[in-house]
């Protein structure tokens, strides 16, 4: 039975993509580099980020990883309070609590810009725990996922992890819990697959597997054999 769901944030809560690449395409104009498309930006970014960056073309000749964090983290956050949830994210969060089911939030997000998003979209009553972080640039959503784990005393288990990266997979799968992948994020649903089979399109479907797993463990094991 699942107690516990882990939620990455961007991407899979907040529709945040158009944004992402808008401001990336804003960096690769500032070095006079080609802007790539949705389609391009799906199927490059990833972690860590400083790789991805690379990818796209970016250059740290001038200014450093560190530095350009900065300055695309001074634009997206503002703008990101300009964004909206996914379609079905705020009935499913409902859902799931009504459940007595314990939402948490694992995050790579400045814990005090992670606030400000999440209380501007009022969605922090759903949730009982918010990790964030304080280092943006050496973050290990790991560590700080199991860390939390162990203190709780839960069974890994008894949680999901919600997330829209292959990045969020092996996030999950280190933590040792169930990992469900969401198409509308930020890689598309091809580079998903490589991972899982179980990957989503709806989160609202998100309902259908915790109530399949209820049924017992063998359709437990049936529903996450794919792993």
């Amino acid at each position: 039975m699942i107690k516990y769901i882990f939620w990455d944030f961007n991407g899979t809560i907040l529709d945040d993509r158009e944004l992402s690449l808008i401001l990336l395409n804003e960096m690769l104009e500032k070095q006079n580099k080609p802007s790539i498309t949705m389609e391009q930006y799906l199927e490059v970014f990833g972690f860590p980020i400083q790789d991805y960056y690379l990818k796209t073309g970016i250059s740290f000749e001038h200014k450093s990883f560190e530095e350009m964090s900065i300055w695309f983290i001074s634009k997206y956050q503002p703008q990101s309070l300009e964004q909206s949830l996914h379609e079905g994210l705020l009935s499913t969060l409902k859902s799931l609590h009504k459940k007595g089911i314990k939402q948490i939030v694992l995050s790579a997000s400045e814990q005090n810009n992670l606030l400000e998003q999440m209380n501007h979209y009022k969605i922090t009553p759903y949730f009982d725990y918010i990790l964030g972080t304080s280092d943006i640039i050496n973050h290990n959503k790991e560590e700080v996922g199991l860390s939390f784990i162990q203190k709780h005393h839960i069974n890994p288990k008894n949680c999901l992890y919600i997330g829209d990266t292959i990045y969020d997979y092996d996030v999950a799968i280190k933590m040792g819990v169930y990992p469900v992948l969401y198409s509308g994020g930020h890689q598309s649903i091809s580079r998903l697959k490589l991972k899982t089979s179980l990957v989503i399109d709806k989160i609202s479907d998100i309902i259908k597997i915790v109530n399949d797993m209820e049924k017992g463990e063998e359709n437990h094991e049936e529903i996450f054999k794919r792993f």
